[in-house]
């Protein structure tokens, strides 16, 4: 390996995850030159370009590599993305796998050239590849002169926006050099991730070839994704969510399609004209698609599975997808680890809204003490999950602390959440030890509560957020949107609560409506930014009589 990262991995690991099929020698590079010799007409990537072949994404990764190789950058330097979903993200990704470089693209579309700049300073990017225009403020800042400037900056590409005339994938590449001998190794870093830090200072993840094969690779094994299918993602690419179908659909040979439509366009209408078969989004996309069936929309009879994430489905929206022929996945991961954890396609109802699935083949959890991190807890017991396994991330970026605080004593990622397994391995997540409101020196957990109002019919997402309170320390506002322009009263709400089982100790003593939820750009809920709505006044939190 050529790595210059810290990293916890090992040679017992590496010798372990081979011996078990999970790591393999062949990079993600490797896999489209495979589906590019043997099925070149094959649609890869649909999106802002229309169609593209695995023969033609082959065909414009060895320009770019040429390209980068001619600009001087070498193994190990970073390549930052900045793009709305489409075809180039693939492009860079597939170079940057045959040139042993690093690709960051979790530059998100709600990010100011400020922003990104920083980004860019803090990985020392080597190239730069941006939309013109894309971005908060990518219209009226220069982030294209700003990164030239930068003192490790090499190549900068601009990429035209999504209704330029000329889309050739990109154009100013000259033709293809000589082929350049590929640097392969499956095993060296390939991808740093920036978390979303909703909670903190973003986390930059690092990622091999193989840590992302091996949870691709047991994804579509269980959920049957191959050179047939067509997976079609909700969540940008940008986004581990949108990025990891990405490597999925490139590992299997199948079909990968961007969500590229204009706002407000029909959700069914996109899905039958590509012919999904399997989906990825988060529950306010099942919702909104849901509806469209219900009121009268055309059935989308190819869609066999609907990765949820970010959020946990509500017995209303699983019932519907069944109802329309579409089998849910429950879900629960993270950039350090992938999708690592969903339920199967043989799961009844219960157990895909009840609980996050199973860890998939050659992944482990387990639960620990959340005051001894070294004490593993038995079935049934809530504590702080732990986790280990092949799609588990090699470190944290630039971050020798934080990469060794994640760990405990004996090599279990300690994830920061709160969950319980049951006796087949399925596991319930509870909350986060560092989202938790403590009224009085009780720990409420909010995604207890969240998911019990989601149960309510008119309840499409609910928040539970703290309120500053001088004598208790916090209270309990929960914030909600509702269905379809319903209304709920409060009363109503705490009476729902009760007979689903929230214990009085855990009440809400405020209630807050609002149309929408503020969501990251990986479908999260910004629950900072609901915080700050509710202290500086505009967001108006009714109390519970």
């Amino acid at each position: 390996m050529h790595n210059t990262f810290l990293t916890r991995l090992s040679r017992p690991q590496i010798a372990d995850f081979y011996a078990g099929g999970h790591w393999q020698d062949t990079t993600i590079y490797g896999y489209v030159r495979r589906h590019s010799a043997d099925t070149p007409d094959r649609v890869a990537i649909r999106g802002t370009h229309g169609a593209v072949t695995f023969s033609e994404l082959f065909d414009a990764a060895e320009r770019l590599a040429g390209h980068l190789d001619t600009a001087g950058l070498h193994v190990g330097q970073r390549v930052a993305v900045w793009l709305s979903s489409r075809t180039e993200a693939a492009v860079a990704l597939v170079t940057c796998s045959k040139l042993g470089l690093v690709m960051s693209p979790s530059l998100h579309r709600t990010h100011t050239v400020e922003e990104v700049v920083g980004f860019l300073q803090t990985m020392r990017a080597a190239a730069f590849i941006g939309e013109i225009g894309h971005g908060a403020d990518g219209a009226s800042a220069d982030v294209f002169g700003l990164a030239t400037a930068l003192p490790m900056m090499g190549p900068v590409l601009r990429v035209p926006p999504p209704d330029a005339t000329d889309d050739r994938l990109f154009a100013e590449i000259d033709a293809a050099t000589a082929p350049l001998d590929s640097r392969e190794d499956p095993d060296s870093i390939v991808y740093l991730a920036f978390t979303s830090g909703t909670t903190g200072t973003p986390k930059g993840v690092l990622h091999s070839d193989n840590t992302l094969l091996a949870n691709a690779r047991a994804l579509a094994t269980d959920w049957q994704i191959d050179a047939d299918s067509v997976v079609y993602s909700f969540s940008p690419v940008s986004h581990n969510l949108g990025f990891g179908s990405m490597v999925m659909s490139l590992m299997a040979g199948a079909e990968f399609v961007v969500h590229d439509v204009p706002r407000g366009a029909s959700l069914s209408e996109r899905l039958r004209s590509t012919g999904a078969t399997f989906v990825v989004g988060v529950p306010t996309h099942a919702i909104d698609l849901v509806a469209e069936l219900d009121a009268g929309a055309d059935p989308v009879t190819t869609v066999r599975g609907f990765r949820l994430s970010g959020a946990s489905g509500s017995r209303d929206v699983v019932s519907s997808l069944l109802g329309h022929g579409i089998l849910p996945q429950s879900g629960y991961g993270m950039t350090e680890g992938g999708s690592h954890h969903y339920t199967l396609p043989t799961d009844d109802i219960r157990t895909v809204t009840e609980t996050s699935g199973r860890a998939c083949s050659g992944f482990e959890v387990r639960v620990f003490d959340p005051q001894d991190p070294t004490r593993a807890l038995g079935t049934g017991e809530e504590g702080h999950i732990g986790c280990r396994g092949a799609s588990l991330m090699l470190g944290y970026y630039d971050d020798q602390a934080g990469t060794e605080d994640a760990f405990n004593a004996d090599g279990w990622f300690m994830t920061g959440d709160l969950g319980w397994l049951d006796e087949a391995g399925y596991i319930r997540v509870t909350g986060r030890i560092k989202d938790v409101i403590i009224r009085g020196g009780h720990n409420i957990h909010p995604a207890h509560i969240e998911d019990l109002a989601m149960r309510h019919a008119d309840v499409a997402v609910a928040a539970a957020i703290p309120v500053a309170d001088e004598r208790l320390g916090e209270r309990v506002c929960l914030v909600i949107a509702t269905r379809n322009g319903g209304t709920v009263e409060p009363a109503e709400l705490m009476s729902h609560l009760a007979a689903e089982g929230l214990s009085r100790f855990d009440m809400p003593e405020f209630v807050a409506r609002v149309d929408a939820l503020p969501l990251t750009a990986s479908g999260k809920i910004l629950k900072r930014a609901l915080i700050d709505a509710l202290a500086e006044g505009s967001l108006l939190a009714e109390p519970v009589s």
